[in-house]
């Protein structure tokens, strides 16, 4: 390792520290406890394997923390799905269903990759388990920016506020960091410090994104928009759908939230011509 990556290495416990203190002035990190245990996660770990950095348990503790790294990070996605469905009960409810299935494929997908490639050291499949489970949460990572930049405006969260911020800083590294993975696995003009440098640059940026949404003045999250009132209609249709007297099949339960959607809407142009002549 070079002054550079030491640096970059350094720099990192020194920025978490910075955002967590700021979390915990403006009391943030009783809105998004699960970032802010994973931002306290990182510090703890940068104490741990620094100074194991020349030692041979350096290798166990590294794959540990990654172990342990992706549950936490796993944890802030469910954070983030759930805040962001916070006022719409029947779709957050729906999100959660999605989100585990989700999960569920995601340790599936991981374990039959491990059988299939099972091999004589027992360390080498399990590294390897764990490096593909990280790729897919950062995959579902990226997933998730473009959700949030899709339909932000649907769930009435401004680009200012801090659940946009933490949610945007995760895709940006997670796109760093499957590019570098891809170019580590296949040929490229890049040597493997300089791809190490590129993510952790990329980590940095991603740490510079969370410490300005924390640091700044946030919006807060508002409805009162056209789009928000469009999904608290799609939201008190799948309330109605669900609370309602069963039906000889789904798709009559379909046809009646389509039916619902519509006479909603059917309604408020009534209202609007009348109020109009």
């Amino acid at each position: 390792m070079h002054a550079i990556d030491y640096l970059l290495w350094c720099l990192t416990p020194d920025f978490m520290t910075a955002i967590a203190a700021c979390m915990y002035r403006r009391r943030l990190h009783r809105e998004y406890p699960y970032f802010f245990n994973y931002v306290v996660f990182q510090v703890v770990s940068f104490l741990i394997e620094f100074p194991l950095r020349t030692r041979e348990i350096y290798f166990y503790a590294y794959w540990t923390i990654t172990a342990l790294s992706i549950v936490v990070s796993f944890a802030v996605l469910l954070e983030i799905f759930r805040d962001a469905f916070r006022p719409y009960e029947a779709l957050r409810d729906l999100s959660m269903i999605l989100f585990r299935w989700c999960a569920l494929v995601v340790l599936l997908v991981a374990g039959m990759w491990a059988v299939t490639s099972w091999r004589g050291n027992q360390i080498d499949n399990l590294t390897n388990a764990i490096f593909l489970v990280d790729r897919s949460v950062r995959m579902m990572q990226c997933g998730l920016v473009l959700f949030m930049l899709l339909f932000s405006e649907y769930l009435g969260i401004e680009r200012r506020n801090v659940l946009f911020g933490i949610a945007v800083g995760f895709g940006f590294f997670a796109a760093v960091n499957m590019l570098v993975m891809t170019a580590l696995t296949h040929h490229s003009f890049l040597s493997r410090s300089s791809l190490s440098r590129i993510s952790a640059g990329g980590y940095l940026v991603s740490m510079l994104i969370w410490l300005a949404y924390t640091t700044l003045p946030a919006t807060v999250r508002s409805g009162a928009n056209k789009p928000a009132d469009a999904t608290q209609k799609w939201d008190q249709a799948l309330d109605d759908a669900r609370n309602s007297a069963p039906v000889t099949s789904l798709l009559d339960s379909m046809d009646q939230t389509v039916e619902r959607l519509l006479y909603h809407r059917r309604t408020e142009a009534d209202i609007t011509v009348a109020t109009r002549r």
